[in-house]
C-alpha cells in the first residue's frame, strides 16, 4: 500500500468481522512495528498478545467504568480526563454500548503495549505540568503498527482506557515495575474501513515563526 493513501485512510475500526487472524501475521505487523523510532534508539516497548478469555474479560471489566466515565462527560470543546479542567460528571451511567468491551471474546487480535520508563527520556518531567515527551519514545510504534496491520488487511483502533486504571490491570497483565501501560490496541479484518477521515486543515494549525504567527498557507 502507498504510504501516503495510508496515512490518509487508516481510521479507526471498532467492528470486525469473524475471520481470524493468523499469529504469524501479528509476528509480521510486530516485525514491521520495530522499526519505530525511539529516543536514544532504546526502544523501551513491550507488547502482550493477550488471548486468554478470562483475562480479556478481566481487562474489559476494569475499563468499562472507565468508558462509562468518558461518554458521561458532555463538554464537546475539552477532552475527558484532561489535565487542565476536567470535573468528573456527578452522574455516571453503566453499561453504554462499547463494541470492543462488550464484544471482548470476538476481537480477533488485543495488544497491550508497555514502555519501560527506564529507557525514556522524560523531558518535561520536571515542569509543572503533566509530562507528555515520553510518549514520543512509544508512540511512534503505536502507529507504525497501525499502518503495518493496515497493509496487512487489517483494520484497528488504539484505546488508553486501561491506562486509567493501571494499578489494577498491571498485575492481571504481570507488566514489570517501572513499565508503564501505553496503550491497549484491538486488531482485525474491518466490517468497513472508514477512509474519508475528517480532519482540520493545515492553516488551522500551522502558523509561521510563532505559535501566535500568521497561518502557514
Amino acid at each position: 500500500m502507498d504510504l501516503r493513501n495510508a496515512i490518509r485512510t487508516n481510521g479507526a475500526v471498532r467492528h470486525f468481522t469473524d475471520e481470524p487472524v493468523p499469529r504469524s501475521m501479528v509476528l509480521e505487523i510486530l516485525d514491521d512495528a520495530r522499526f519505530a523510532a525511539s529516543g536514544g534508539n532504546r526502544q523501551p516497548w513491550r507488547v502482550a498478545l493477550v488471548e486468554d478469555p478470562d483475562l480479556r474479560h478481566e481487562l474489559a471489566a476494569l475499563m468499562r467504568p472507565v468508558w462509562d466515565e468518558y461518554v458521561a462527560f458532555e463538554r464537546r470543546d475539552v477532552a475527558p480526563y484532561n489535565v487542565v479542567e476536567y470535573e468528573r460528571p456527578e452522574h455516571v451511567v453503566a453499561g453504554r454500548p462499547n463494541p470492543l468491551l462488550d464484544h471482548i471474546d470476538d476481537v480477533p487480535v488485543v495488544l497491550a503495549v508497555a514502555a519501560d520508563l527506564s529507557k525514556v527520556a522524560m523531558m518535561d518531567s520536571g515542569l509543572d505540568r503533566a509530562p507528555i515527551t515520553g510518549g514520543g519514545s512509544i508512540y511512534p510504534f503505536c502507529w507504525n503498527l497501525l499502518l503495518s496491520a493496515r497493509a496487512h488487511g487489517l483494520g484497528g483502533v488504539m484505546t488508553t482506557f486501561a491506562s486509567h486504571v493501571e494499578p489494577a490491570v498491571g498485575p492481571a497483565l504481570g507488566l514489570p515495575p517501572h513499565h508503564a501501560l501505553a496503550a491497549t490496541i484491538f486488531l482485525g479484518v474491518p466490517r468497513h474501513q472508514p477512509t474519508k477521515l475528517r480532519r482540520r486543515d493545515v492553516a488551522e494549525f500551522a502558523t509561521l515563526d510563532r505559535f501566535d504567527g500568521k497561518p502557514l498557507i
